[in-house]
This record gives C-alpha cells, sequence and structure tokens, in this order.
C-alpha cells in the first residue's frame, strides 16, 4: 500500500501546487529554487549510480560490444535530457507564434506536453512501484520526497507555458498519470535491465527541467537557496 499512497500523495501536488501563490512571480521563490536543488541533487546522489550500476543489466541484456559498449545506460540519460530540451523550446516557440492565445502554447504543444510529461509521471509512478518487494522504505520515501518537490517545479513551469488549459484540464491528466504508473508497477514484473534505461532516461530529464527553470535569466533565481537545497539534501542522502 505504500507505492500507492505516495503516488497519491504526488498526485495532489499537481492538484494543489496551483493554490501556492507564494511560489509564482520575479524573483522566483526561494523555495522553488530550494526544491529544484533537492531534485537535482537526488539525482547525482542516488539516481546516477543506479545508472552506472543499471548498466550491467542492459549488458546481460545483450547489449554488450561495439563502440557504445558500457555507454548504453548513459545515452539514455542523454536522450532524456534532448527529449525534453525540446519540448521546451516547442513551447517557447509556440508562445512566440501565438499571436492570439494570451501568452500561452497553441492547444496542438499543449497536448504534447500533456502526453510527454504524462508519459514521465507514468514512469516516475512506475518506479515507485517496482523495486523489491523488501526495498528499504527509507529509500521509497526519499525517492517519493524527490520527485514531490521536483514535480512542484514542473507544475510552475507548465502553468506558466499553458496558462488556463493547465489549470483546467492538464494537472488532471499529470496527476492521473503518476497513479496509473503506480498500478501498473504494481500489476507488471519487468526485466531489470528494463527498469535500468528508464532510471536512465528520468535522471537526464529531472536535470534538464530543473535547470531550464533555474537558468534562464528572467526567472531571477536564487543560487544559495538551490544550493543550500542541493547540498543539504545530498548530505541527507548519505546518511540514510
Amino acid at each position: 500500500m505504500l507505492p500507492l499512497a505516495l503516488s497519491a500523495a504526488l498526485a495532489l501536488v499537481h492538484l494543489l501546487a496551483g493554490r501556492l501563490r507564494f511560489m509564482d512571480g520575479t524573483p522566483r521563490s526561494r523555495a522553488l529554487s530550494a526544491a529544484g536543488g533537492i531534485s537535482v541533487a537526488y539525482v547525482f546522489a542516488h539516481l546516477l549510480p543506479e545508472v552506472a550500476a543499471g548498466q550491467e543489466a542492459l549488458a546481460q541484456a545483450g547489449l554488450r560490444g561495439g563502440v557504445l559498449d558500457g555507454a548504453h545506460t548513459w545515452l539514455l540519460a542523454l536522450l532524456g535530457l534532448v527529449v525534453f530540451y525540446g519540448l521546451e523550446r516547442a513551447a517557447l516557440t509556440s508562445r512566440e507564434q501565438n499571436d492570439e492565445g494570451g501568452d500561452q502554447t497553441e492547444p496542438g504543444v499543449f497536448w504534447l506536453h500533456m502526453a510527454s510529461y504524462g508519459l514521465y509521471n507514468v514512469l516516475v509512478g512506475y518506479l515507485l512501484a517496482a523495486d523489491p518487494a523488501d526495498a528499504e522504505r527509507g529509500a521509497r520515501l526519499a525517492f517519493a520526497a524527490a520527485m514531490a518537490l521536483h514535480f512542484l517545479v514542473n507544475d510552475v513551469g507548465l502553468r506558466d507555458h499553458h496558462k488556463a488549459r493547465y489549470r483546467g484540464v492538464g494537472r488532471y491528466v499529470l496527476a492521473a498519470a503518476v497513479v496509473g504508473g503506480t498500478a501498473l508497477g504494481l500489476a507488471a514484473e519487468v526485466p531489470e535491465s528494463v527498469i535500468a534505461g528508464l532510471v536512465a532516461f528520468l535522471a537526464g530529464s529531472v536535470v534538464l527541467n530543473v535547470l531550464k527553470e533555474e537558468l534562464p535569466d528572467e526567472r531571477e533565481s536564487r543560487f544559495w537557496p538551490f544550493a543550500a537545497g542541493a547540498f543539504g539534501f545530498a548530505a541527507l542522502l548519505a546518511v540514510v
């Protein structure tokens, strides 16, 4: 029951994040920058070591030899980063070209984002449930906490891009996706090599989705809260 409870909590992030008015506006909220730092810390302190270990699982599945030997999981992480960079560029271009849209994306780009981020949330929900049954409770809680803060960062960016469409239907799509992913993870057992690939893709995606929100000058982001969140959470992961 723990994975379902945690996925429901993650779904609530999308449903309720819009009520956290202190997260909006410029300069960027210190809490939001800290949340981004925590998300990135989880990737570097926990997910990337799993990506490295997962390469052996892919090798055992037959992906061995050739010029890509030893690099498959890292290429999947790169793919996650590139895919979500492309999605971000599509949203920015759509907003620039949508003269009558009130600085929001066009419907086609909105639904492209909902499909992509929906699959992203399915992946997060799936990984929440796909660990072995004897996985440490602390590891699940750390993953859920990092992803909850990451969803908060994503939610702010999606509301900025899609405005009323996201508030009206988009957040419900993403909330349902994460719960659906957990249900799928509880119902289906997949090879370790597949999980290794999913973790790698997620790692690259998280890094891009956080940095695209923190780096642009117009965000007026907060370095010290970001750094405090990153190093503080990394230190916590080192002792739990």
